[in-house]
């Protein structure tokens, strides 16, 4: 390109917005890796969300994808996108977590973002609720949000983030990168996550019931499940009928636990 991407910085004046919880990557070369850790993107309308500058835009379109939709609420990055000039890609000046992602592209569908630390996890559970729609999700977080989407149970990160997303996709850390890798240098490492939707999803009633369980269990993480759980109802009956022990703690079980406990609560409601 004939600009260098601090070039197009400078020129729209888009010094990075804290409020925005916006780190630029503009190092050209990282945005081709991360572009090509989204796999084969032939034929594929993709959504990427925080675009700023348009690094991995630039990145993205140098692929064989369908279309593009760059969702960015920033205004003066909309003028910086424009100059890309590809029929291939759409800027919706629009906040993300407003958007339709399912409505708003035809399948088959992938995004690939170096998300907006702000509104990562909220916009990955917004998702996570349709993922049978998506091919694929290659997203960029803060380290330790990507910790906890792909933690093992019994561990540190292992939480209901991790839970809903390993339920419902196939998920790991595909790159880490340090702070110096953007402008400004965030606090924190940050890291690349690969969500592949497993090919069986939960309905939206059996969805709904991991939530709320998910939500109960971990919201009071010291408390054993027969506490933690109260919330739901019968707790001691919801556990014993799964063969899971009142006296456990959420971080101790397993996804396929979970998924036993959020099947025998949604039968119990019924």
């Amino acid at each position: 390109m004939a600009d260098s991407l601090r070039d197009v910085v400078a020129r729209h004046g888009l010094a990075p917005r804290k409020s925005l919880g916006q780190h630029f990557l503009l190092d050209e070369g990282v945005c081709g890796r991360i572009a090509a850790l989204a796999g084969d993107l032939t034929g594929k309308h993709v959504l990427e969300v925080g675009p700023g500058p348009g690094g991995l835009t630039r990145a993205l379109l140098a692929r064989p994808l369908a279309s593009l939709l760059a969702c960015e609420l920033d205004d003066r990055a909309i003028a910086a996108l424009a100059e890309i000039g590809d029929p291939r890609l759409t800027v919706l000046h629009q906040d993300a977590l407003k958007l339709d992602a399912v409505a708003a592209l035809p399948a088959p569908r992938q995004i690939v973002a170096n998300l907006p630390y702000n509104v990562g996890t909220p916009l990955l559970i917004a998702w996570l609720r349709h993922a049978a729609a998506f091919d694929r999700m290659t997203l960029m977080f803060q380290l330790e949000v990507a910790e906890r989407i792909c933690a093992a149970p019994d561990t540190e990160h292992y939480g209901r983030l991790a839970v809903l997303s390993q339920w419902t996709c196939e998920c790991r850390v595909l790159m880490r990168l340090p702070p110096g890798a953007f402008t400004p240098p965030p606090r924190v490492y940050s890291a690349v996550v690969d969500l592949v939707p497993r090919a069986a999803q939960p309905e939206p009633a059996l969805l709904a019931a991991m939530e709320r369980l998910t939500a109960a269990a971990f919201g009071q993480r010291r408390k054993m499940l027969r506490g933690s759980l109260k919330s739901l109802g019968d707790a001691e009956g919801l556990l014993g009928g799964c063969g899971i022990a009142s006296d456990r703690r959420a971080e101790t079980l397993s996804i396929a636990e979970f998924d036993a406990l959020a099947r025998a609560l949604l039968r119990r409601d019924a």
